[in-house]
């Protein structure tokens, strides 16, 4: 059971929270709690140009966490059609400024996926709170999460969580237990790079994986792609993590329908 010791709205501005920063009516407003003991600095995105309520997606970036360009993205898909909570799942006193604080950051948490689930879970109850702080709709909530952030809301899927959907952009597919699968009820859709050989080694598991789960889901390999195809700021050579428009455009549509699509099914 999740015991929330403490929630509470931030009020120092964080350094990457400055003036000029989001569009006119853009918010990004600094939200934290407290869960077993650690505090986590989230970010909260939504436009307040208009007050209509709106689809609440919780979102976990890529493993370099909350940072300013983690922001950018999640303003860019809110717009004015999502609420967005961008998730801190390292806790506020660990910022990745680099690949290897990056895999030292995630690795304990793949090390424990019941602590992982844990923590995710304790994000999503955030977000169904801040309703008296944002024009959430609380009946229409979803996930969404691009490289580890892809394996964070899987493990919500998987820990039977009651949302719409969970949409995973090249995310790590593993589980500590298959079973799992059986508990999913969010429809869950996952796009992956044909080409990602960090995560392509995990495709036949995941898809046996999935074949057990009662819920709507999809398995997309998009072809030619590779890890990281959706960070803008990934312009490695190394053609391990790179950037790809068109596959970030594509997928970013595919992501729209379904979570349109879950939105009316559930």
């Amino acid at each position: 059971m999740i015991r929330l010791c403490c929630i509470f709205l931030a009020i120092a501005a964080w350094p990457f929270l400055i003036a000029g920063h989001a569009s006119a009516h853009m918010v990004a407003r600094p939200v934290s709690w407290i869960f077993e003991g650690a505090r986590y600095d989230s970010v909260l995105v939504y436009d307040d140009a208009t007050t209509a309520r709106r689809p609440g997606l919780l979102m976990v970036p890529a493993w370099f966490g909350v940072n300013e360009n983690a922001i950018r993205k999640a303003e860019g898909i809110a717009g004015q059609r999502y609420v967005i909570l961008l998730t801190d799942m390292y806790g506020a006193t660990i910022r990745p400024k680099d690949t290897a604080g990056a895999r030292a950051a995630v690795s304990p948490l793949l090390a424990d996926r019941p602590m992982m689930r844990r923590r995710v879970a304790s994000a999503l109850a955030q977000l169904r709170s801040l309703v008296a702080q944002a024009p959430i709709d609380t009946t229409r909530l979803a996930a969404i999460g691009y490289c580890f952030g892809g394996a964070a809301v899987l493990d919500l899927a998987r820990s039977g969580a009651e949302i719409a959907a969970v949409v995973a952009f090249h995310g790590n597919l593993s589980t500590d237990d298959p079973s799992l699968a059986h508990a999913i009820r969010a429809r869950v859709l996952v796009m992956n790079g044909a080409d990602d050989t960090t995560t392509s080694p995990q495709f036949d598991g995941f898809l046996a994986e999935m074949r057990g789960s009662p819920a709507p889901w999809q398995f997309l390999a998009i072809g030619h792609a590779v890890h990281c195809f959706t960070e803008k700021e990934a312009t490695t050579s190394s053609g391990l993590c790179r950037y790809d428009a068109q596959a970030d455009a594509w997928s970013s549509r595919m992501m729209s329908t379904w979570l349109d699509e879950s939105f009316l099914a559930h």
